[in-house]
């Protein structure tokens, strides 16, 4: 093995051996007893001794005469500690995702998941949420409670090394209750019936697509026309008729001002946001303030808000996928920016409920591409994905093990996509235009649209030929005599103006690599996903920078959405995919003074749970509010606000007298939870996140200096972002000629 191999491998898996004796006679009693903490996708286990979530585990389930009835592999998915005084009864234990098992365990855990749905008359929904270990189980202790014995820790890949340390731990095993309804179960509790079916959406700024897996095999959901991919623009004709896809884009030009694109980079947003600042002004379309200080749009005299706007996109989806497959589909599992914050991933969330889809789970772009690349290919590779859409950048660093996909480390940019590659050729071809007939000429939304889509179709051209020529006729009017514009663009110019953009993705992506702890030379393959990213530019620098050729064993376009489509395919399963995401940016408090405490740290493994003690700071205090932030910036201004956590049901004392402890929790989805307890009384406290606050009332709450401005930190940095950002609204000279007040 070379010395590069030896360096890419020192980071060695270590699996912990769990050996579980349980105190069943015989197999019979074992299903009998056990069933109840089985599903088809892992085990739970009540113990008080816990391994913290993602622990690799080899483990195997012995009976009393020493028997195994169960063998295999797994990995924590959730560790939970036991119930606090006066709280609602709760087994400590963990739940292990399977990932790998022996065909005799296989054949052992169907028959026991068989028993659950007749003698326990399970109903659909129990069994259903049963097979999800993401869910919380509670139950209380029998009488007579069973006990295991857990062999030690251990470090060696060998399961045979397991010694008989012999530690017994009294846990309960049995009468484990299925736990509130929860996806599938969900639709059918809002009164509808679950489908049968769940597809997979890649929700994209410009495209979105969606696929099914029937047969075994993956397949893409075309459009009402035949097409891979569906715009992802929502419109309103003259006549009041919504429209949605390629019919709201075929229109664009006659009807920017009601036609809604792009909207991905402003769903989740508040109004008054530093990001959403940036770009507000740049969009065709108006963008207001909607309930709740949150980000919307204003399109023939009505206000929508962003979750509406995407659950237009995906209503479409929905329908034509129910064309399709000829039956009800109400199931999803949804992409999104692996750089998405909180609140943005609560938006996608909402926005599917709006559409008529229980969204069964979120996933990040670039782990679904991960996903579709190595999915039952047995592979033992770190990977880079690098995920150059339409509007967004992301580049992530994932190690797969056969189907447990681990993402290493993150990162991204929001307001980074092809839009403003097609930005960058606009503002030349219009500066040569000019050059051409010797003046600025006014022009309309209308001609800006038809040369923005003439700017895009040569730039996809220029991926496979040298040089094209764009042709528009009567694009404007000089001196009442209208001018054709003709310009002859090559690939070198397209790459000199956009070389800028890629070296931006590049610095992202070596952040990314600084974060995982690796080298160039330690990665197995470089997997390109997005329509930018087959911008021959994009391909030769990352050779340049990496030092090898990226992979074509994935489809730019469609990945994400195949990836997403087998996870959600997965779902349930004997062996199912198991994905282990990080926390994309910081999420903290808010310090007088306008500074920025993180609680849980960006690149912290999912699930993650942390806790802090605060003390009451008065007498007499019954109510305590906290401003939480998301972002990586030491001064909170420059971070997204999530909301103000109110904790409530305080038991008034002198100043000091009461400690609450705070816990954070993050689900595998990166989805935010916070508890809180007072330590001093042993009591649980009412803590809710409410968007309560804007700017105005964060400065007065928090004492920021006046002349503290959002970006005022690092200027260069927010005039590069600005820069690239403007998807309707490229800077330099279409930044002085074309803005809202010419509209």
């Amino acid at each position: 093995m070379g010395q590069d191999d030896q360096d890419r491998r020192q980071h060695t898996r270590v699996y912990v051996g769990l050996l579980v004796r349980v105190r069943y006679e015989n197999v019979e009693q074992f299903v009998e007893n056990f069933a109840t903490n089985i599903s088809a996708g892992g085990i739970f286990i009540q113990s008080r001794k816990l391994y913290p979530a993602g622990t690799l585990l080899k483990f195997e389930i012995q009976l009393k005469s020493g028997q195994s009835v169960l063998r295999g592999r797994g990995k924590v998915a959730w560790a939970r500690e036991p119930s606090l005084p006066g709280a609602q009864p709760q087994l400590p234990g963990m739940g292990v995702r399977f990932t790998q098992l022996d065909e005799d365990s296989r054949r052992l855990i169907r028959r026991m998941i068989d028993k659950k749905k007749t003698e326990k008359q399970f109903t659909a929904d129990e069994s259903a949420d049963l097979e999800d270990l993401d869910v919380e189980i509670e139950a209380p202790a029998p009488e007579r409670p069973p006990t295991i014995e857990i062999a030690g820790d251990l470090t060696s890949e060998r399961y045979e090394s397991v010694g008989q340390a012999g530690l017994e731990l009294d846990v309960s095993l049995d009468d484990v209750q299925a736990p509130a309804p929860s996806g599938q179960s969900a639709a059918m509790a809002s009164g509808g019936s679950s489908s049968r079916y769940v597809i997979g959406i890649d929700l994209g700024t410009t495209n979105s697509c969606a696929a099914i897996v029937r047969d075994g095999h993956a397949h893409v959901i075309p459009s009402r026309r035949g097409y891979r991919t569906i715009p992802s623009i929502v419109a309103y004709d003259d006549k009041g008729r919504l429209l949605v896809g390629h019919p709201a884009k075929n229109q664009m030009e006659l009807n920017p001002k009601n036609t809604i694109y792009g909207s991905k980079r402003l769903i989740g947003r508040p109004f008054d946001s530093p990001a959403l600042r940036q770009i507000r002004d740049r969009f065709h379309y108006e963008i207001v303030e909607g309930p709740k200080n949150q980000a919307a749009v204003k399109i023939v005299g009505q206000v929508f808000s962003l979750q509406q706007v995407a659950a237009f996109i995906l209503s479409e989806i929905r329908d034509i996928a129910r064309e399709m497959l000829g039956e009800e589909v109400n199931r999803a599992v949804v992409t999104v920016p692996a750089y998405y914050n909180e609140n943005q991933r609560q938006a996608v969330r909402e926005a599917g409920i709006l559409a008529g889809l229980h969204i069964e789970r979120i996933v990040n772009e670039p782990t679904a591409a991960a996903l579709a690349f190595g999915y039952n290919r047995g592979l033992d590779q770190r990977v880079l994905v690098y995920d150059l859409g339409g509007g967004t950048f992301d580049a992530s660093v994932l190690e797969l093990c056969e189907n447990v996909y681990e993402v290493m480390a993150t990162g991204g940019d929001t307001f980074l996509g092809g839009v403003d590659f097609d930005n960058q050729l606009v503002d030349y071809l219009l500066q040569e235009f000019c050059k051409q007939v010797g003046c600025v000429p006014e022009m309309d939304r209308s001609a800006m649209q038809r040369l923005r889509d003439a700017a895009e179709q040569a730039k996809c051209a220029l991926s496979e030929k040298h040089e094209t020529i764009v042709r528009l006729p009567f694009f404007a009017a000089v001196k009442n005599t209208p001018k054709d514009l003709e310009v002859r663009v090559s690939r070198e110019m397209l790459e000199d103006l956009c070389r800028p953009l890629v070296e931006r993705t590049l610095r992202v992506a070596a952040q990314v690599m600084k974060q995982a702890g690796l080298r160039p030379q330690q990665l197995d393959n470089i997997l390109l996903v997005g329509g930018q990213s087959r911008m021959p530019l994009v391909w030769r620098l990352i050779q340049e920078v990496f030092g090898r050729q990226p992979s074509s064993g994935v489809h730019p376009d469609e990945a994400v959405a195949i990836g997403a489509a087998l996870l959600a395919d997965s779902v349930g399963r004997i062996d199912s995919v198991v994905l282990i995401d990080v926390l994309p940016l910081s999420i903290g408090i808010g310090l007088p003074g306008g500074g920025f405490l993180p609680v849980l740290q960006a690149g912290t493994a999912l699930p993650a749970t942390k806790s802090y003690t605060i003390s009451t700071f008065k007498d007499m205090q019954t109510r305590i509010e906290l401003l939480i932030f998301q972002g990586d910036n030491e001064r909170l201004i420059h971070n997204e606000y999530l909301g103000t956590l109110v904790i409530g049901g305080i038991q008034p004392g002198p100043k000091g007298a009461n400690q609450i402890e705070i816990t954070f929790s993050l689900d595998q989805e990166c989805l935010l939870k916070i508890n809180a307890r007072n330590r001093t009384r042993e009591k649980v406290l009412d803590a809710q996140l409410k968007p309560l606050d804007n700017e105005v009332t964060i400065r007065q709450k928090l004492r920021i200096p006046e002349n503290e401005k959002p970006g005022q930190a690092d200027a260069a940095a927010e005039a590069e972002t600005a820069k690239a950002s403007a998807p309707a609204q490229p800077t330099g000279l279409l930044g002085r000629l074309f803005s809202k007040k010419g509209s």
